[in-house]
């Protein structure tokens, strides 16, 4: 891989943009009811939950977790969340992200979303897939074409 960004720092840095538009465009503001802010706290939570049970499943695997090397990944995880998305991780990122968004009660805060996961795709999850592919050949083109990328 190329670039050599955590992905907790790009979502970090996704965040403070997110709340920096929002402090920025005062008037792109929205206000949130209680539903709202109970959507913000269970997307919050959802989030959580969707990262923890993904590092577990990596746990149970064996391999590594740490996206900057997934060439050192020694066995292909499809298991668990991993049948339905080939980056629950990422996924949980841009849902905390989201959450985080809609808590800053601004539409520019909430644009960061999709720049995040523009950003991801192109800067993580393709130099990712290349690796694994490389490292996993035909059985990562079987898991790769039966499941999404994102959702």
């Amino acid at each position: 891989m190329t670039l050599r960004v955590p992905p907790v720092l790009q979502l970090a840095a996704f965040g403070l943009a997110a709340w920096a538009a929002a402090k920025l465009l005062p008037g792109l503001s929205f206000r949130l009811g209680m539903v709202g802010t109970i959507g913000v706290v269970a997307l919050a939570t959802i989030g959580a939950v969707i990262l923890l049970a993904s590092l577990g499943t990596f746990r149970k695997s064996a391999t590594t977790v740490d996206p900057i090397h997934p060439e050192a990944a020694t066995s292909l995880v499809t298991g668990g969340l991993y049948r339905y998305t080939r980056n629950p991780m990422y996924l949980s990122f841009a849902i905390l992200l989201t959450a985080a968004a809609f808590s800053f009660q601004n539409y520019a805060a909430a644009l960061m979303l999709a720049l995040f996961i523009s950003s991801m795709t192109i800067l993580q999850i393709k130099p990712e897939e290349r690796a694994l592919h490389a490292r996993f050949g035909p059985a990562y083109e079987v898991y790769r074409d039966q499941t999404p990328r994102w959702l």
